[in-house]
């Protein structure tokens, strides 16, 4: 169920307008985590480093995430400025957002590119990656951070389209540009053997494109959104606002990023158990798909609230947010279900020798996946906290809940002999699943109650 033309998110019938807003986002977000394991699933088979390839990149997955993370929590600040402008209905202040953010995604594209290459092969040694696969991982890394510029305009550019009730457009662009890069994958791995940098340099070529495609699309906009390079320029009240909601969302998505920086490093702790690194690797890339799911319940709770906020529909707030709740933990549910029933041979897709690797894999489902709803809920409330308009008591509850106790419990409990395993890791996952959400919808109630009445004093 695909929309034909762009929703009006504070008007009319929300769970069907609510359905067909979020199905393209997972559509997308499952077509590129499909296509990502098929980069992954093709420098491990026909690359010259096998299954070494797969523990490279996923050596790599909690630095890179975390880096990146805190600049496109400023993306989020946009696109949330821009949903309140249209639910507003005012024109001026959403060509300044929408200009103001584009010309931002470029500054802070540049400054992920310099950072990343100039910093990944240190970080990457001080997390204590293994030395069988840091040259590599470094390798691909550094290629990587080429796509940050390209990433950061696509992000800020498909957040503004989102915001504006259309969330066909970035999917249609990437079947344009997915073909595209995994043909590249093959062709820059298997004919010029270029290994892990190959896979990176697809990516550039393709992010890119599908830069490119989003600037073409707001540019040749007749709608509230049109982009034009002449307009380009830092408007003070925008970037404030895209600021003040923008970074302390980075810092709660750097804080869940910063928690598996550490949890990596324990991680690779446990390398002496066979098969584990390995095996954690491949289990955490199937978990993408349900960062995915997650996520997209994540930007359609913030995209709903965010316009009946700016439109001063209150009421249908309160809906839009229950609304997102029930459907996320269904489909959550179901997602979990089908993972944890086939493991077993999701895993073999990407580890082909070693029985070891499969089975540690496995055990890292089960604990993950399991009590994985709460995680939907965790997430869909962030979401709305963020269309409210608030980002700093989120922030705090993300750097309680995922830097203070998962970082205290690998430095302490994890440290004792009992608990010093993959399952003793893996449990504080749902431990902070649990607390954080709580937090968050006591927030959300007091935040909703107190802006609800102050409007209508």
């Amino acid at each position: 169920m695909i929309q034909k033309r762009k929703l009006n998110l504070n008007e009319g019938p929300i769970v069907s307008q609510m359905i067909r807003f979020v199905l393209p986002i997972i559509f997308l977000g499952f077509l590129q985590q499909i296509f990502n394991v098929a980069d992954v699933i093709l420098a491990g088979q026909i690359g010259e480093s096998g299954s070494n390839a797969v523990a490279a990149v996923g050596a790599t997955n909690s630095l890179r995430i975390l880096i990146v993370n805190f600049f496109a929590g400023c993306s989020t600040g946009s696109a949330v400025a821009v949903s309140h402008a249209i639910g507003a209905k005012n024109k001026k202040d959403i060509s300044e957002n929408v200009h103001t953010a584009m010309l931002l995604s470029l500054v802070i594209g540049g400054i992920l590119t310099v950072v990343g290459i100039a910093f990944s092969g240190v970080l990457l040694s001080a997390m204590g990656t293994p030395i069988d696969i840091l040259g590599k991982a470094s390798s691909y890394l550094k290629a990587y951070f080429l796509t940050m510029i390209p990433s950061m305009v696509y992000n800020f550019g498909a957040g503004i389209l989102r915001a504006n009730g259309d969330t066909n457009k970035p999917l249609y662009f990437f079947l344009v540009t997915a073909p595209i890069k995994l043909l590249l994958t093959y062709v820059f791995i298997s004919v010029f053997k270029l290994d892990l940098v190959g896979l990176s340099l697809a990516t550039v070529c393709s992010q890119t494109l599908a830069a490119a495609l989003v600037v073409w699309e707001l540019m040749r906009s007749n709608s509230q959104i049109k982009l034009s390079f002449k307009d380009l320029r830092f408007s003070s009240k925008p970037l404030g606002k895209i600021l003040r909601l923008g970074i302390p969302a980075g810092i709660q998505s750097s804080t869940f990023s910063l928690s598996n920086v550490v949890i990596q490093s324990s991680i690779n702790s446990l390398a002496f158990f066979p098969g584990f690194i390995t095996g954690n690797a491949a289990a955490s890339s199937i978990e993408a798909f349900a960062e995915v799911l997650t996520g997209a319940f994540l930007s359609t709770s913030m995209s709903f609230v965010g316009q009946n906020v700016g439109a001063k529909k209150y009421d249908r707030v309160k809906r839009s947010y229950f609304t997102s709740l029930a459907l996320c933990t269904v489909a959550v549910i179901i997602l979990s279900f089908f993972v944890i029933v086939f493991a077993k041979p999701l895993l073999s897709l990407y580890i082909t020798d070693s029985n070891e690797a499969i089975y540690w894999g496995v055990v890292r489902i089960t604990f993950i996946f399991g009590p994985l709803f709460i995680q939907g809920l965790m997430d869909t409330t962030s979401g709305a906290l963020r269309g409210l308009g608030i980002s700093i008591s989120n922030t705090v509850i993300s750097l309680i809940g995922f830097c203070g106790l998962r970082i205290l419990w690998c430095l302490t409990v994890f440290k004792i002999p009992k608990f010093h395993t993959p399952q003793g890791l893996y449990i504080i996952y749902p431990i902070t699943w649990v607390i954080i959400a709580v937090l968050q919808f006591i927030v959300f109630v007091i935040v909703y109650k107190h802006q609800k009445k102050h409007l209508e004093s």
